[in-house]
C-alpha cells in the first residue's frame, strides 16, 4: 500500500532531503547536494524564494519503506509575470515503480489545484532560476554544478503518467583540445570595434560587490525576460545567490559589457564544485567535507557557464564574442579541461549558434513537461 504524507517538520525534511542518497548509492556520476543548502532552499524564512510562493514536500512510503519524493511548487511571481496559473513540480525522486510517481505526481498535481493551478509543470527546484529540468540524453558524465541529475526510467514514468514535453534545454560542451580560438584571436580587434560604439568589457569589481550585483540583477530580469517560463530573481532572491556564488567567483570569469557606465550584458563562469562535492558523503560537510571542499578547489578541471546576456539594443555588436573569448583564454590560464555552457533553451538560435562557433558539442539535454490539471 503507498501512502503519501505532507512533509511538516525537520525529521520529515531531513527524510526527504537524504532520500536521494539510498536511491542512488553505488551510482557513479551522482553528486548529493549539501544538506545544509537543501535544508535551507525548503525552508520558509531561510530562502527568500519562499517570500512569494508556497512550497509543500511530499514523501512516498510503501509498506513503511521511503520510496519517493516530490514538492509542489506554486510561484505567485511567475503567475503575475507571465499572466498564468501555472504549478510546478520539483525535487522529483522516486523508485522505478509506476504506481509510486503516479501517486507523487497526483498528490503534487492535487495540491496545485487547490491554489487555483491549472498547468503542471516541471520538474524545476523550485524555479527557473535554479537546477531544473529532468536529464533525458547524457547519462555517462556527473551533473555539473547547479545541474541536475536523474535515473534514466524517470522520464518513462512521467511520460506514462501522462505529461509532454514543454522543451528542453541543451547543455555543451567546449573541449580544451577541439575548441575553436578565433574569438580569442580577435578579441582585440573586437573589442576595438566595440569602443567604436562606446561599450568595455570588464571584469567584476568585488569590492564594490554589492553595486555590481545590483547592476547585474536588472541585466538579468531584462535580458532573460523572453525566455520561456522565466520568471525576474527579486532583490532578496538575486543577493542570496549572488552570496553562494561569491565564493566559487573569480573576477576574470564574472565579465561585465558598459556602456557610458550603464552594464548592457554580463557573462559568469563558475568552478565547476561538483567535481568535489562528488566526494563529500551524504552531502555533509562536517566532519571532513569541508576539507575535502577546501583542498580541492585548486585541483577543479573544469568550468561551468552559467549566465551569458545581453539586453535589446545591444545584441550581434560582438559583445557575446567577447565574452566567449575571454572565458576561453581564462579558462586555459588556469589550466581547464573544458567547459560547460548550460542550459540554453533548444530554440535560443542565437545562442546555440555561438556556442556552436567555438566548436561547443550537445551533449546532455534535459526535458521541462507539462500537463493540465
Amino acid at each position: 500500500m503507498i501512502r503519501i504524507e505532507p512533509v511538516s517538520n525537520p525529521k520529515q525534511l531531513k527524510a526527504f532531503i537524504d532520500f536521494p542518497h539510498s536511491l542512488y548509492a553505488g551510482e557513479p556520476n551522482y553528486v548529493p547536494e549539501l544538506f545544509i543548502a537543501q535544508r535551507d532552499l525548503l525552508t520558509p524564512g531561510k530562502h527568500p524564494f519562499h517570500e512569494n510562493a508556497d512550497v509543500q514536500p511530499f514523501l512516498a512510503y510503501e509498506d513503511d519503506t521511503l520510496v519517493g519524493r516530490i514538492a509542489a511548487i506554486f510561484n505567485r511571481n511567475h503567475n503575475q509575470f507571465n499572466q498564468a496559473s501555472d504549478g510546478f513540480f520539483g525535487f522529483f525522486d522516486v523508485i522505478d515503480s509506476q504506481s509510486v510517481a503516479d501517486a507523487l505526481l497526483q498528490q503534487a498535481a492535487g495540491w496545485l489545484k487547490e491554489k487555483g493551478a491549472t498547468t503542471f509543470i516541471g520538474p524545476v527546484n523550485p524555479s527557473t532560476n535554479e537546477a531544473c529540468g529532468l536529464l533525458i540524453e547524457g547519462f555517462d558524465d556527473p551533473p555539473v554544478a547547479m545541474m541536475t541529475y536523474n535515473k534514466p526510467y524517470y522520464a518513462r514514468l512521467l511520460e506514462h503518467a501522462g505529461l509532454d514535453k514543454k522543451v528542453d534545454l541543451l547543455a555543451w560542451w567546449i573541449d580544451r583540445e577541439s575548441r575553436n580560438d578565433r574569438s580569442v584571436r580577435l578579441l582585440n580587434s573586437l573589442e576595438e570595434r566595440l569602443k567604436r560604439h562606446g561599450i568595455t568589457i570588464r571584469p567584476v569589481r568585488v569590492k564594490d560587490f554589492a553595486t555590481e550585483v545590483a547592476a547585474l540583477r536588472k541585466v538579468y530580469n531584462e535580458a532573460w525576460d523572453k525566455n520561456l517560463g522565466f520568471v525576474p530573481m527579486t532583490e532578496n532572491e538575486f543577493n542570496y545567490l549572488a552570496k553562494d556564488l561569491k565564493m566559487l567567483l573569480d573576477p576574470k570569469l564574472c565579465l561585465l559589457a558598459e556602456h557610458e557606465g550603464k552594464v548592457v550584458g554580463f557573462a559568469l563562469a563558475i568552478p565547476d564544485i561538483n567535481e568535489i562535492l562528488i566526494k563529500v558523503r551524504r552531502g555533509r560537510l562536517l566532519p571532513f567535507g569541508i576539507v575535502k571542499l577546501l583542498t580541492g578547489m585548486k585541483k577543479i578541471k573544469s568550468i561551468r557557464v552559467l549566465a551569458l546576456g545581453v539586453v535589446d539594443g545591444y545584441r550581434k555588436l560582438g559583445i557575446e564574442a567577447c565574452f566567449y573569448a575571454y572565458i576561453i583564454k581564462r579558462g586555459l590560464e588556469r589550466g581547464m579541461e573544458g567547459a560547460e555552457a548550460s542550459w540554453i533553451l533548444e530554440h535560443n538560435d542565437l545562442m546555440n549558434r555561438g556556442i556552436e562557433s567555438v566548436n561547443g558539442k550537445v551533449y546532455k539535454k534535459y526535458r521541462i513537461y507539462e500537463k493540465a490539471i
